[in-house]
């Protein structure tokens, strides 16, 4: 009877020890007993194309990562009240902080030095390597030039259709684009744009209207009705609403187009519309929050360029995306925008070079020959390309004081 009672505890012993054996073996991190809080800053809502964009990547999140965190947001904070959201964030214990607006920046560098222990992950920031350097302090961008120039084919092909069915001629093929503020990202992006169309139609040239703010829903309407007016027939966007898609809409008989940015503009100009690009925040923000999780590097378990504690990526790592392309675009588009995707993907496409001259924005004396072509985004994920084009791209501010 005694022997039988302990063969019976050793047999329970050992089963004990198995299952836990197993139990770490199956599952080598639990990390549901303490589940990790993830801030969010946005300068917008899901109502601004620009913020909905991170939005998605927030919802992905949360469904990635399912139980294991908990996401606290908080939403149209301007730059006069980051402090007081940070400071929630803060006080809500976050791990791990994503400021979303360039603007944020400078404030949230400040935070990051005071609060060591928490990461802020800056989107779009340009003063990780600025003194001082921190670790705890990252920025991240996608290098959106890439989608420009392949939005940029797609106008092309749409403009050599228009002048091939006598719509157009080649000196008329002229585009609009709608951009924010003369900043870097803006100039870069519409540069992009430009030399992708130029691929196809060597005449294009691009006029720009800067509405000076992100989100002016009537400021952009009125400057991409201006651009109609002045006979672009492809007008683009780097501003936060869906107004310049909505113009193009309502001109509709007028052959002008649209191309979009962060969001599908299809449902809202359907006849006008031709296909759309965003910055795809989910590769960076998911491995951010994993890094976390598995008290790892962040920059050394996201994937793409890194440059000390920024990292970005364009097609390669699938941080750009074209969206979906629309019935108006030039017969065999989704063929040539395949072959343009993959050249990015295989490093083999040059944006920023050819027989032109540039200069600088805020140096009149600053002269670029892009014989000698310029890699944009090789040291930042943040643009540096900041030159405007001599002849083919004009920069139109007395519109400004006609709106």
């Amino acid at each position: 009877m005694r022997r039988e009672k302990i063969i019976t505890l050793i047999t329970s012993a050992v089963f004990i020890l198995v299952s836990a054996i197993n139990h770490f073996i199956i599952n080598p991190k639990d990390y549901s007993e303490k589940v990790l809080k993830v801030g969010f800053v946005y300068d917008g809502d899901e109502s601004i194309p620009y913020t909905n964009n991170f939005i998605r990547s927030q919802y992905t999140l949360k469904e990635y990562f399912k139980g294991k965190i908990e996401i606290v947001a908080k939403s149209n904070v301007p730059p006069d009240r980051l402090e007081n959201a940070l400071d929630d964030l803060v006080a809500e214990e976050c791990s791990i902080i994503f400021t979303t607006s360039y603007s944020h920046a400078i404030i949230t560098k400040e935070y990051a030095e005071k609060h060591p222990k928490i990461h802020f992950c800056q989107a779009c920031g340009d003063n990780v390597n600025e003194e001082p350097v921190l670790k705890n302090y990252h920025t991240f961008m996608g290098e959106i030039y890439q989608g420009r120039y392949a939005a940029g084919v797609v106008a092309g092909l749409k403009l050599q259709e228009m002048i091939n069915d006598n719509k157009i001629t080649e000196e008329e093929a002229k585009l609009g684009y709608v951009g924010a503020y003369p900043f870097a990202s803006v100039i870069s992006g519409f540069t992009a744009f430009l030399l992708g169309a130029r691929s196809i139609v060597p005449t294009a040239s691009l006029t720009v209207i800067y509405t000076y703010t992100w989100s002016s829903f009537s400021e952009e309407k009125a400057c991409t009705e201006h651009l109609i007016d002045e006979g672009c027939v492809i007008i683009s966007q780097h501003t936060d609403t869906i107004a310049p898609a909505i113009a193009c809409e309502e001109a509709y008989g007028k052959n002008v187009f649209h191309i979009g940015y962060n969001q599908s503009m299809v449902d809202i100009a359907p006849t006008t519309s031709l296909t759309g690009i965003r910055i795809n925040w989910s590769p960076y923000i998911i491995g951010a929050v994993s890094a976390i999780l598995e008290n790892k590097s962040i920059e050394k378990v996201v994937k793409g360029h890194t440059h000390g504690n920024d990292i970005g990526a364009g097609f390669d790592y699938g941080w750009v995306q074209m969206l979906e392309l629309n019935s108006p675009v030039a017969e065999g588009t989704e063929k040539v925008l395949n072959r343009v995707v993959q050249g990015f993907k295989k490093g083999k496409i040059s944006v920023f070079k050819g027989n032109y001259l540039g200069v600088n924005v805020d140096d009149d004396e600053d002269i670029y020959d892009l014989k000698k072509e310029f890699k944009d985004c090789a040291s930042s994920s943040a643009p540096t390309f900041r030159y405007i084009l001599k002849d083919v791209i004009t920069i139109d501010e007395m519109s400004l004081f006609d709106k």
